[in-house]
This record gives structure tokens, sequence and C-alpha cells, in this order.
């Protein structure tokens, strides 16, 4: 049977049709946050797979601050930082124990450890790795515990956590190293003598060979840190710092009108340091289209030459709670509070806390980004009408 060459031809009202079908297909689709040019995402939440962590009654942990047994992640799992080893990501993750009052805070926090072949479905070990022992941190830790890590890994493999110190008094910015993700050596405050409230530090990092890589700039390492008001602060090691100035603030009317608070590692790109951050919304002064109190997520841009330099900051957030699991927990305003960041297979993966109360991924991969005007100028050319 002989082969027929098949072809047809568009006239205007056909591919006008064929154009509004194309949009419509498209609009049907989930509402996606626009993210500038310099920025990162969108960031998609993948179908069926959240939460990725949610709290686990049956795990039992010997506390040794304590002496007694605790059901050590019975109550919430949320606040994670990630880091890709050996092939695998890792995610470290606040989970919370039934002891103290039902307020938030109240409980005691430590750091357990997931992993996951494909970023997205996860194995928890069934004790913690970094929690209040008798050790040096003793006081500072507990008995609120070990919270809210970032995760970074430097240029000879050790792996550095900044995470939150809580004594039920007063918060402190910690660090801590290891080789295995497992065994972590704790070194207390990373600002030496400085006796006040502070939390929160994200460290820049640029690819390197596939990862994710704490990056010298000028010579130094670089971290934007605390919650309220976000800073700078430079290190020669990774572990001891130097405050630094205030670089991002909350701006009345918006999502970030009540605070913001550092979220995962920067990354150092070729627009330059993009830092993404938590907002709250000011329930008197923030976005009326916003929930009063909730936790969503910005993006702002500097300087890659001075990482004091701000450059861009996104108006509107790029991510904020819309599934029932990041609106309905112990905080019930609603957060997608974002603190881990991993590139991995070719795709950027954003672990994030859910109301204070499991912990959740979004997924971007830029090698299917495609904006509507790009999308609609592939339409119009491959069915253009056929001339002779």
């Amino acid at each position: 049977m002989p082969k027929t060459a098949w072809s047809f031809t568009l006239d205007q009202g056909m591919k006008k049709n064929l154009v509004v079908l194309f949009i419509a297909v498209l609009l049907a689709g989930p509402v996606v946050a626009q993210v500038p040019s310099w920025g990162l995402g969108p960031f998609i939440r993948p179908e069926g797979v959240n939460p990725i962590i949610t709290p686990n009654t049956n795990a039992i942990f010997d506390c040794p601050a304590s002496g007694k047994p605790v059901r050590w992640e019975a109550l919430h799992t949320f606040n994670p930082a990630a880091v890709v080893k050996d092939g695998k990501v890792f995610v470290l993750y606040r989970a919370e124990d039934a002891t103290g009052s039902t307020a938030i805070g109240s409980h005691t926090s430590r750091l357990g450890l997931a992993v996951s072949e494909d970023g997205l479905h996860f194995k928890c070990l069934s004790h913690p790795v970094l929690f209040p022992a008798n050790d040096s941190q003793k006081d500072r830790e507990w008995s609120g515990g070990c919270e809210d890590p970032r995760l970074v890994e430097s240029a000879d493999g050790t792996f550095v956590v900044t995470y939150t110190q809580w004594n039920h008094q007063v918060t402190r910015l910690a660090a801590a190293t290891s080789k295995d993700l497992i065994h972590w050596t704790k070194y207390g405050q990373v600002f030496s003598n400085y006796a006040g409230f502070y939390k929160s530090g994200a460290i820049v990092c640029k690819i390197s060979d596939g990862r994710l890589e704490a990056a010298k700039i000028n010579g130094k390492y670089w971290m934007f840190w605390g919650e309220g008001t976000v800073s700078c602060a430079t290190s020669d090691d990774l572990i001891h710092w130097d405050m630094g100035k205030a670089v991002l603030k909350p701006r009345p009317g918006k999502f970030d009108s009540a605070l913001v608070e550092a979220g995962p590692p920067a990354v150092l790109t070729d627009k330059g340091i993009v830092v993404l951050y938590n907002g709250k919304n000011d329930p008197a002064s923030g976005d009326p289209a916003l929930p009063a109190g909730v936790y969503s997520d910005g993006q702002a841009l500097f300087d890659s030459k001075d990482p004091t330099h701000l450059l861009a900051r996104t108006d509107k957030p790029f991510y904020q709670p819309e599934a029932p699991y990041e609106r309905t927990g112990q905080y019930t305003a609603g957060t997608t509070f974002v603190e881990g960041l991993v590139f991995f297979q070719g795709k950027w993966f954003l672990y994030y806390g859910c109301a204070d109360s499991f912990v959740a991924v979004a997924v971007w991969n830029p090698a299917k980004q495609q904006t509507l005007p790009e999308a609609l100028e592939w339409l119009w050319k491959d069915y253009r009408p056929v001339t002779k």
C-alpha cells in the first residue's frame, strides 16, 4: 500500500479557535504564582505526595537530657533542611514530642533525618540525630530543644547545619558539623557573646558538580539570618560569624508586613544572590488579600559582589498556603515555611513546614519551564497555514 503524504491548511478562523482552546487548557491547570526572571521557580506541588513526613507515635528515643524514654516525634514534624549526599536527598526535620502544654513552642524539639531516592518519598530514621544532651550546650537547648535547621555542604564534604537553640527562655542561632549527617559536633552559638534573641541562618551557596556548596564571596562566606529583620553576616570557617547590617525589612501592605525571616540556603546565580525568605502577614497593616498572620514566601535578589546590596524583591508571594495540610495544624493561620532547597537530578526541590505540623515538598523543573507567550509562539509557528 503506498504511503500517503498528509498536509492541512488552517485558515485564520481555525487558527484563532485553536489558540483559544490551547489557552483554555492552560488555564484549566493549576494556578502558578509568577516568578521574576531572576528568581527560582515556579515551584509545583507534586500530585499525591504531600505531606512527605508526618508524626510517628511509635518512635521511641531514650532522651539523655531527661534520662527517660520519649516518643520524640509524636506531635509534629516540620521545618526541614535538605542536602544531596551519595545520589540521595537527605532531609533534616524538626520533630516535637508531646511534653509541655498545648502552646506553640512549649514542647521539646529534636532533629530527625529522612532519606529519599527520588526527593519525593522518604524513609525516616527511628531516632533523632541532633538533640539536647548532657553536653556543653544543654543549658541553651533544654528543655526547648533543637529547632528549624538550615543545611549546607562545604568544599571538603563537611556538612554544616545552623539551627535554633531554645531553652524556653531565649533563642540563639547555633552551628554543628557532620561527615555523615548522623553524628554531629556542636559548636554553640554562631555570634560569640551575643545575649539577645536570634535565629534562622541561611548560608550562601553555589552549584558545584551538580550540587549546592557553600560559596565564598570576596574571600568570605556569607549568611542571611534573622527573624523580624534579615541581616548579613560573614565568616572564614562557616562556624564562627561576624554580625552585619540589616538588609531586608518588613513592608506595610505586603505579605511580609509583620516580619521577614531567612529561608533555605541562598543561591549564587548569574543574576545575583537569590534569597528565598518567609514573610508573615500583619493582621492590621498587611495584605488584605491574605489571611491575617499567614506565613508565605518571597524572593529577593542581592548583588553577587556586594551581598548587602538589595537589587530586587517580589511584591507578591511566589508560594503560599493553599492545600489543606498547609492550613490545618498547630499554627492555624497557615504556613509554607521554606527552609530546605536542593538541586537534584536536574530539578530544584523546595522543602517546607506546613502549619508547624508537617513536611512537604514542591518541585521546579527548569527544563520544562515555558511562559504563556512562548507557548503561543510555538503553537503559531508549528501550525501556521501551508502556503504554496
